[in-house]
């Protein structure tokens, strides 16, 4: 397992839309293990692949438990209601901006090993879902930021 580099703000793979994973075997798996240890140094709620240099449709998102949940290739299925909370994220360090999201979300995803994985989210685990899977399709949080925050309002 490694740290492997986030990619920044500028950056063109953070503009691209990621391809479907159909190899579930050991590189998937090591990415996976890198993709915890990078987020987890990083201090940061979800990572998806592309941010660290890959392009394939994978991300790892934190649960409401505090453990985090491995996606591959997934789906949101049913949005419901609305949130608007701030947001930041790993690619775009010191930004952050009120952004709206479902409050609710049914997606579908696979896990590690291929199996087809159907859950609800809701709350800030579904805004993390959303968020990494809007990486995945090349969409960066600051295309939805509303309103940007100053450091002082953060706290």
């Amino acid at each position: 397992m490694a740290i492997r580099q986030i990619y920044k703000q500028g950056e063109e793979i953070l503009t691209k839309k990621c391809r479907e994973v159909t190899d579930f075997g050991p590189r998937l798996w090591a990415l996976l293990d890198d993709m915890h240890d990078t987020v987890k140094k990083a201090n940061g709620a979800g990572l998806a692949a592309p941010q660290v240099g890959i392009m394939r449709r994978v991300a790892v998102v934190l649960n409401d438990d505090g453990t985090f949940v491995e996606i591959v290739n997934p789906e949101i299925i049913k949005r419901e209601g609305k949130q608007e909370d701030a947001e930041g994220c790993l690619s775009f360090p010191g930004i952050y901006g009120m952004v709206t999201r479902p409050n609710v979300i049914q997606v579908k995803y696979q896990d590690r090993n291929g199996k087809w994985v159907m859950r609800t989210a809701e709350g800030f685990t579904a805004r993390a879902f959303c968020h990494e899977i809007d990486h995945l399709d090349g969409v960066c949080f600051v295309q939805h930021v509303t309103r940007y925050l100053k450091p002082e309002e953060l706290e």
